[in-house]
């Protein structure tokens, strides 16, 4: 170490330093007297030197200790009587007091003990007094650990010659002497108990100032200074606790005075109990008090017991030293203290607690004597308390009180146990109904806010879990009525108009909630009683507040915001109230019944005073009151204020949700109240009929509630049928516009309210099914200009859709309930929707009769797109099966003699034969499946029609019904009757026609008009009418159509979606017979402007409601582009995608807003974004199709015999070697392709992603139902897409999803790559066994595209780094199942083996895929297939392969690039860490970088991969050769350290046999002088676990290093040239060793290294005794910390002199020895030191503590004649008056001594 400031390193010979020229300090530590110049005492002095010499020398065993004691007490007994100093005096008392050291035998300490007595014998007492400092911190530990035959003498030295020491040196160590003491008072039955109690007090009489006054036998007014010590020592010094305990039990003074009138004292008494007070009080009260609460906080029950007795025996609760001189925060300390006891669940401490609390038993007469007096005598003796309630009231409610609620609050920490500490307290107290029914109310709602809050902040759910268990057992004890006063409380302040934020009215309901859903509210008393007054008064004070709203403005306003809280609480408090909480009979007679009338004009004011003085004034105590209402009053009150709330609310606008909660309120009510009490309907139907009857539409919410609360009020038979009959038509008006097509996101949960009120109405009521059929005709128009608008028709196929999905599971929550309280079934559309939709069906199906009308194309549409087509047919059935005439003929006998007649309803048999005939013409392909496999079961009017008792099909029902229609051929009768007859035999024939023609074959109309027909399309996309649209579209395309189309074949289901769908069978199977078609002949091109009105069309909003006929259009126009598919394949993509991207937007917009108004928009939002991408679909299917037949020709030119490619003729390679022409042509054309399947697979996959995630989250809650329809319809539609695009172009869709995942690394939304992983399940086309194939070929084809064959190469369309493919593979591989590893295993290994034949043009990927090696080792682990041993030792020899490939390739970017990151990561602000995310998310191109990180994750499952022990400490042994080991080699060690290396060595030490490698490694480190220079958050979270773990497998390692320090004697040249430097070099490598020795102390368990505690100290000494400069501050600091305060005995003395040597060097003259001995950095180790002492307070340290800092109440309260003499202090002193000018010298000193004895700031 360099020499500062001047000062030099000493290093003697010799053992001990230079010895300054003394400076006089006051406590003589450590300074000689001028020796006289005689040479009697140079003699005695000689003799003196020579006996302490062979203290260093001669000290083997107990038996030297004596013989050196013998040698000095001789050599002192040499001395001439007139001599009375002792020679070297500090090395006398040194060695002394290293003699009492308590691993000694007691014959050593007795003899120490002797030697001490001749020594006081012959400074006597001046010189005792003047050497105090010096001799007692050696005694003063002795009575801790003395046996019985060293106690005595140690007493008799104590006796003999401290007794009579001057006070002023006695008074600063009175704290040390108590402590040196109280071990002696520990058990009450030695025999040295009393005299030790004596001697205590003659130290008490001993520093009694001569002017104090006697107050007892035993206390003088001059003892407040003893007590002050005495109880800091007793704070302080919890060890010997007991003794003071002791101590105070018998000479305390009482305290308290008698409470009762009889115990009056005279004036004499009370002044002396004023004194005593005064005595240990005086002059800090506050330590009195924290004398008691550090007793009571005691970990021994027999101490808190003890400590518990004196406060009800000395220090009752209304003792003057408690209720006026102590500060109010420290009597809440000392009641929290006291009742802290209570969480032992111990009834000895309890009983004392009680007592102390409660206050003295009141004597027997007292009690008599009281019952007889009048009330007004206890006022006149206000002292007197004939109840312990009202003592404890008086004197202990409020402090204890203040207590809990800061033990509430003051609980911050993060810790469950603390956390709920205060809450076990205050169930405790409730044992003692005196106090916990005091205190408890206080408490309460603090402790529900304190675990509230903590819920917020918990680390883990568990620990959240624990603290409410505690607080829910509190909760339970306290009393129902309370726990519904303080609800009602919260609920008054955030209700009623007062001072409150609109934040802080939200919080006291969220608070309310909190109870509500957390802790149990639902004991009978509560929900029969409290719980129905509780929601009478909250709804009281709701229309309370809204009348005063009328006519306030401003803040004090009730937000509707709050007015819902309130109500949902309302809601949550009435779900809990039985129904027999409303009893008809009241059984409490003694509250009267209160008529209706008079309840319903009593004001809202008078009903909640009367509930307030319930709960404020009773705290709702049944036992105590009766509640102010009987329960059918309450039911009463209920009914009327819930039904003037809803009325107030149907007859506003823009309160829809108040109306919702509102209604709710009022079922809840309804359904819980006797349905004979009264509620004023005609004004709740006078309400809804107001606000259905408004021109808007009312918000969804209100429509739901009023239909809700509708049927509610019916079913409980509230209402008439008349009167909901007469809602049925408004409540369906509403409900039809919500059930527009354009408007989605209410139609599920409309249709579910309809078939409630179907429910309400019954199966036999048909009043909504004609409301609907009027409003369905409500605009029609007939005659020659009819009009029918397409929009109730598209609202009843979305009403007709949802119905036959409608399965109600179970019974319905929202089922309405009979009037005795069982719920009602609800009615689901898909088994009765007969009863709702059969008249309007068929005033659907009328539109197929004129198709000049909209609703013509939107049934036509709605057929093609049909669910439920039986159900439909069905109803034909039951309608057929009506008619009489058709069951007439298998009943005649002679069928010819069948006739109709008038009575016959034939109109209505034509109407239902037109109306099938329409449906069969418009319906799909796929309803003539339904005819053909469905069949009817057999009855009666089935069996007369078809003829047969057997099940039929519907097909041939039909038939048959056609065919009795067709049975008569003559007609008699008027010529209105043959019309009618006619018509419905052609009717019949119509529709037998097209039963028995083949519905695949029928061929299609061609026309010839195509330029002008295309220029009529065009127009008609600006038209108003879009249905035009599907007329010229099939125009257009006849006159397009050149050839007849191909067969199809019969489809699965009748959608649309998989009508247009492209199977992958369909194109596998086009692509393999492609070859070997003939080309057919070439058709002229179709018109140019063609496409040019496709793609108007597909982009015009107009043709919304008709693009299902535009993307059949485009199909079949596709063929027409047979050779010019390529030039018109990327405009139509990019209006396709950009059209599902705006559709997709609108929709996702439309879920996402709440309550939003109703738009016009012309088409339904799903079945756009469906037909869309069927449109897609095609076109890339055709483009597709048609390249794979070009390349197929172009192979077929080449090579015939070329074998095909990984993928099939899916994959042909466009570099084939062809002519450049055909090449260039097929290349531009597959790109072209290409292109146009990654805009398909982006945009798809971000529909699949919908709602998916964090996206969930942002959606409107009121719709979820119609979400999470629409949703998967979408997402369903997508993924089908996405699978014919895999299954089409594997690799090359794969590389655009990579993009996808790689893009979403850089969303902030973390969740969003994962959405990647979660795709690639979800699709056929790209299981594992295709996916990884493509994978590897994607990376080959950016490493070695050499190496593979042409046809799996990729085009490199998509711009990826070969790390970022591999990222993606391993991820993905991490994602899959264990079980898929025998699809994939063989690919795997073949990849692995291809790669490391030629591993260098994949070095960057080396370490990634290492780590996929990894993955598949650890799921092979977890499976069983195959030959595993086999696999194992096959996977084994790739991973050891590649992690040498990977040191091979790659050998110097380690250190280069840990040494970067390091010096980058380690250089972060905390506020950069804190944003940094994990490794997961990280970039690619960062992870695959990162080898040391992968390492470090690889490591732990070595065993799992390679199995074999040999193996496994090959490859560890590998790392730390070429990671580790160059890593701490390296030059710019220890910045090339980062937390991922550290890591990465953690987990090699934890390998099994691997201890030789990484405790090298370790070991080399650690050695390393630079080691000290690592960054501390690395140390600390790195390094030292590491240590620790290196420390416990090798014992040696502390005596090694210990072995390697040697005093800077040894430097070898001390003298002539180079010796200075010589000596700062072994300075500095002894100050290495020694950090390295605190360094490894630290890092280990405490007490590790106790058994080398006696090295250790032997080596400070003698480092000590050598210099300075290397200062083992660190090291004893380090055993301090780590080391129990037991086992430190032995180096008190060494510590204590070589403390105050280094302290005092401070003021030490300049270029004095003793000044050049310690330079700045040793005097800075050495405060570091004093300051741990100080902060730690061992016990052993306080008994030395005054030699240092003032550790008495003369810190603070210095006397005006005091100076100090603790070192500190003198210091402070000394450097004050030095550099400080005036009086600010005396307030330094101040700041010195208490910041000191407090410990204060600390100094590093």
């Amino acid at each position: 170490m360099a020499v500062e400031n001047g000062r030099r390193s000493v290093s003697p010979e010799s053992s001990g330093r230079d010895s300054p020229v003394p400076r006089q300090w006051r406590n003589q530590l450590g300074s000689e007297d001028a020796p006289p110049k005689d040479k009697h005492y140079r003699k005695y002095a000689n003799g003196v030197d020579r006996a302490l010499s062979l203290f260093e020398t001669a000290l083997q065993e107990w038996a030297d200790y004596i013989s050196f004691l013998n040698r000095l007490l001789k050599a002192l007994q040499a001395r001439s009587s007139s001599i009375t100093t002792i020679p070297a005096k500090a090395t006398v008392a040194k060695r002394l007091s290293q003699c009492l050291n308590p691993s000694l035998p007691s014959g050593v300490h007795q003899k120490a003990l002797e030697v001490y007595n001749y020594v006081f014998t012959v400074i006597g007492k001046d010189g005792l007094s003047k050497d105090l400092p010096l001799y007692l911190p050696g005694l003063a530990s002795v009575l801790s650990f003395a046996s019985l035959s060293v106690r005595a003498p140690f007493l008799d030295l104590l006796e003999r010659h401290f007794l009579d020491v001057d006070p002023r040196s006695l008074r600063p160590a009175m704290k040390s002497i108590v402590l040196a003491l109280l071990p002696g008072l520990e058990e009450e039955t030695s025999e040295d108990f009393e005299r030790t109690l004596k001697l205590l007090e003659r130290f008490k009489v001993a520093i009694r100032p001569p002017e104090g006054q006697e107050i007892t036998a035993a206390h003088s007014t001059g003892d407040d200074f003893f007590w002050q010590c005495f109880f800091l020592a007793s704070i302080t010094a919890h060890s010997r606790r007991t003794g003071a305990l002791a101590y105070l039990s018998r000479l305390l003074p009482r305290l308290g005075s008698s409470v009762t009138p009889e115990a009056n004292k005279s004036e004499g008494d009370s002044e002396s109990a004023a004194k005593l007070s005064q005595l240990v009080t005086s002059p800090e009260p506050g330590l009195l008090i924290r004398c008691f609460a550090a007793g009571l906080v005691d970990e021994q029950l027999l101490i808190q017991r003890g400590y518990l007795d004196l406060l009800v025996t000395h220090l009752p609760l209304h003792s003057e030293v408690l209720q006026t001189r102590a500060k109010a925060g420290d009597l809440e300390l000392l009641l929290r203290a006291a009742v802290g006891v209570t969480v032992r669940r111990d009834m000895s401490l309890n009983r004392r607690l009680w007592s102390w609390l409660l206050g003295p038993e009141p004597a027997a007469s007292a009690e008599h004597e009281g019952t007889l007096e009048s009330p007004t005598s206890v006022t006149t003796q206000p002292h007197f308390f004939s109840s312990r309630t009202n003592y404890f009231e008086e004197f202990g409610l409020q402090p204890l009180t203040r207590a809990l609620l800061s033990m509430i609050k003051s609980e911050a920490g993060n810790n469950p146990s603390e956390r709920a500490r205060p809450y076990r307290i205050c169930l405790s107290l409730m044992d003692r109904w005196e106090i916990g029914g005091l205190v408890v109310p206080e408490v309460f709602m603090s402790i529900v806010d304190s675990v509230k809050k903590f819920k917020e902040k918990a680390a883990t759910k568990a620990d959240f879990t624990e603290v409410l268990r505690s607080a829910s057992v509190f909760f339970d004890g306290v009393e129902s009525g309370l726990i519904y006063s303080e609800m009602l409380s919260l609920m008054a302040q955030a209700i009623s108009p007062v001072d409150l934020s609109v934040a802080d009215r939200a919080a006291k309901f969220d608070l309310v909630k909190f109870i509500l859903s957390h802790f149990n509210v639902r004991e009978e008393e509560m929900i029969t009683i409290h719980a129905p007054l509780t929601i009478l008064a909250i709804l009281c004070m709701i229309e309370e507040a809204r009348e005063k709203d009328k006519t306030t403005e401003g803040p004090d306003r009730l937000s509707a915001t709050l007015s819902e809280q309130a109500l949902e609480i309302s809601a949550s408090l009435l779900e809990l109230v039985p129904e027999r909480a409303f009893p008809l009979d009241s059984r409490n007679k003694s509250i009267p019944l209160v008529e209706s009338k008079i309840l319903a004009a009593t004001p809202n004011l008078e009903l909640l005073q009367k509930i307030k003085t319930f709960y404020v004034t009773d705290q709702g105590n049944l036992e105590a009151s009766q509640p102010p209402y009987v329960p059918q009053n309450v039911a009463e009150l209920l009914l009327q204020k819930a039904c003037s709330l809803v009325c107030g609310s149907l007859g506003q606008t823009g309160s829809a949700v108040n109306v919702t909660i509102k209604t709710r309120v009022l079922m809840l009510v309804l359904s819980k109240a006797p349905t004979n009490l009264f509620v004023d309907t005609k004004r709740l139907l006078a309400a809804l009929h107001n606000c259905l009857s408004s021109e808007t539409t009312v918000p969804f919410t209100t429509y739901s509630s009023v239909i809700s609360l509708s049927s509610h009020l019916y079913t409980l038979n509230r209402i008439s049928p008349d009167g909901l009959s007469e809602l049925v038509v408004p409540l369906v008006r509403h409900a039809w516009s919500f059930l527009a097509a354009s408007e989605p996101k209410y139609h599920v949960e409309t249709v579910r309210s309809l078939w409630l009120l179907q429910t309400a109405l019954t199966p036999s009521n048909r009043d909504i099914e004609a409301a609907i059929c009027s409003l369905m005709l409500e605009h029609d128009i007939s005659g020659t200009y009819a009009q029918r608008s397409a929009d109730p028709g598209r609202s009843f196929c979305v009403l007709w859709s949802h119905s036959l999905q409608d399965n109600p599971s179970g019974v319905d929550r929202r089922a309405p309930k009979t009037p005795n309280g069982e719920k009602i079934p609800r009615l689901g559309g898909m088994d009765n929707y007969e009863v709702m939709l059969t008249r309007p069906l068929f005033l659907m199906l009328d539109s197929l009769a004129d198709e000049r009308t909209q609703l013509f194309m939107t049934v036509k549409t709605w057929l093609n797109t049909l669910i439920g087509m039986d159900k439909l047919l069905g109803i034909f059935v039951s309608k057929f099966a009506e008619l009489p005439f058709l069951r007439r003929q298998h009943g005649a006998p002679d069928p010819q003699d069948v006739h109709f007649t008038n009575e016959d309803d034939l109109d209505l048999g034509l109407y239902y034969v037109r109306a099938l005939s329409s449906v069969l013409r418009w319906a799909p392909d796929a309803a003539w499946g339904v005819l053909s496999k469905r069949t009817i079961r057999s009855s009666p009017p089935v069996a007369e029609i078809a003829g047969t008792d057997e099940d039929v099909t519907l097909q041939e029902f039909f038939l048959h019904v056609c065919l009795q229609c067709m049975a008569c051929d003559e007609v008699p009768g008027d010529q209105l009757s043959k019309i009618r007859t006619a018509q419905l035999y052609r009717a019949a024939l119509a529709v037998l026609h097209q039963i028995l023609l083949n519905p695949f074959a029928g061929p299609l109309s061609k026309l010839k008009l195509e330029h002008l027909l295309i220029e009529k399309l065009s127009k008609s996309l600006t038209g108003p009418d879009p249905y035009v649209q599907v007329l010229l579209l099939d125009v257009v395309f006849a006159a397009l159509k050149l050839r007849e189309l191909v067969p199809i074949e019969l489809p699965t289901s009748p959608t649309a979606e998989k009508q247009l769908s492209l199977t992958g069978e369909r194109s596998k199977s086009f692509r393999i017979s492609v070859t070997n078609e003939r080309p057919q002949a070439q058709l002229p091109p179709p018109p140019p402007t063609l496409l040019k009105c496709i793609l108007a069309g597909l982009s015009s909003p107009s043709s919304r409601p008709v693009l299902d006929s535009w993307v059949s259009f485009l199909s079949e126009c596709l063929p027409l582009y047979a050779d010019s598919i390529f030039q018109v394949l990327i405009p139509l993509v990019e209006t396709l995608c950009s059209q599902i991207s705006s559709t997709f937007n609108n929709l996702q917009h439309l879920f996402r807003t709440p309550d939003q108004a109703l738009s016009q928009a012309p088409g339904a939002p799903e079945t756009t974004l469906i037909s869309l991408l069927n449109g897609l679909e095609q076109v890339l299917a055709n483009g597709h199709d048609r390249l794979l037949a070009e390349e197929a020709r172009a192979q077929v030119v080449k090579s015939p015999e070329q074998p095909q490619g990984f993928f099939g003729n899916m994959g042909l390679s466009v570099f084939a070697n062809d002519t450049p022409q055909s090449r260039s042509a097929t290349a531009n054309d597959r790109l072209t392709v290409l292109l146009a399947f990654q805009d398909a697979v982006r945009i798809c996959f971000t529909i699949w992603s919908w709602g998916q995630g964090s996206d969930a989250a942002r959606q409107d809650s009121t719709s979820g139902a119609s979400f999470g329809f629409t949703s998967l319809r979408m997402r369903n539609r997508a993924r089908r897409l996405l699978e014919h695009l895999f299954a089409a172009e594997t690799l090359e869709c794969l590389e655009t999803v990579i993009g996808i995942w790689k893009d979403a690394l850089d969303s902030p939304d973390q969740q969003k790559d994962a959405e990647v992983f979660n795709l690639l399940p979800a699709l056929d086309g790209s299981r594992p066994k295709h996916t990884i194939p493509a994978l590897f070929n994607a990376i080959y084809s950016r490493t070695n595209p050499a190496a593979l064959d042409p046809s799996r190469r990729s085009t490199l369309t998509i711009e990826l780094q070969d790390t970022e493919v591999v990222i993606f593979l391993v991820d993905y591989t991490r994602s899959l199942e264990d079980d898929t590893m025998d699809e994939i295993w063989g690919d795997c290994t073949a990849f692995l083996k291809d790669l490391l034949g030629n591993p260098f043009p994949h070095r960057q990927t080396l370490p990634s895929l290492l780590e996929f090696a990894a993955i598949l080792g650890e799921k092979v682990d977890n499976t069983n297939f195959g030959e595993q041993r086999k696999m194992r030792r096959e996977l084994a020899d790739l991973f050891l392969r590649l992690l040498t490939a990977i040191f091979t390739t790659r050998p110097t970017s380690f250190t280069e690039t840990t040494a970067s990151s390091s010096s980058i990561s380690e250089k972060r602000t905390s506020e950069q860490q804190s944003r940094q995310v994990s490794s997961v998310n990280r970039l690619p191109g960062d992870r695959a970088d990162d080898v040391v990180g992968i390492l470090a994750s690889i490591v732990p499952n070595l065993p799992k991969i390679l199995v074999e022990n040999d193996r496994i400490l090959a490859a560890a042994s590998a790392v730390s050769a070429n990671v580790i080991g160059p890593t701490l080699r390296s030059k710019s060690f220890p910045d090339t350290v980062s937390k991922n290396t550290l890591i990465l060595l953690q987990e090699l030490s934890r390998l099994p046999n691997n201890q030789k490698s990484w405790k090298k490694d370790v070991a080399d480190a650690f050695n390393d002088s630079r080691f000290f220079g690592s960054n501390l958050g690395l140390v600390q979270s790195g390094w030292m676990p590491l240590l620790k773990q290196w420390a416990a497998t090798d014992k040696e390692r502390l005596p090694e290093i210990l072995s390697r320090i040697t005093p800077p004697t040894t430097a070898g040249i001390v003298f002539g040239v180079g010796a200075t430097s010589a000596r700062l070099e072994a300075d500095r490598k002894t100050q290495l060793n020694l950090r390295r020795v605190a360094t490894l102390v630290l890092a280990c368990p405490h007490d590790a290294f106790a058994a080398d505690l006696g090295p250790i100290l032997e080596k400070l000494i003698e480092l000590l005794g050598a210099t300075s400069t290397s200062s083992p501050s660190s090291t004893t600091r380090a055993e301090v910390y780590m080391t129990s305060p037991v086992h430190l005995a032995g180096i008190w003395p060494v510590i204590n002199a070589e403390l105050h040597q280094a302290i005092s060097s401070v003021v030490a003259p300049d270029h004095s020895p003793q000044s050049d001995a310690y330079n700045n950095a040793s005097i800075l180790q050495a405060c570091k030191l004093l300051d741990l002492f100080v902060c730690l307070a061992p016990d052993d340290f306080q008994l030395h503590e005054w030699l240092f800092v003032t550790d008495t109440i003369d810190a603070v309260y210095r006397p005006a004649s005091y100076r100090p003499v603790a070192l500190v202090d003198e210091v402070s002193e000394e450097l004050g008056a030095a550099g400080i000018p005036g009086s600010a010298v005396q307030q330094q000193q101040e700041t010195a001594s208490w910041t000191t004895t407090l410990g204060g700031p600390r100094c590093g």
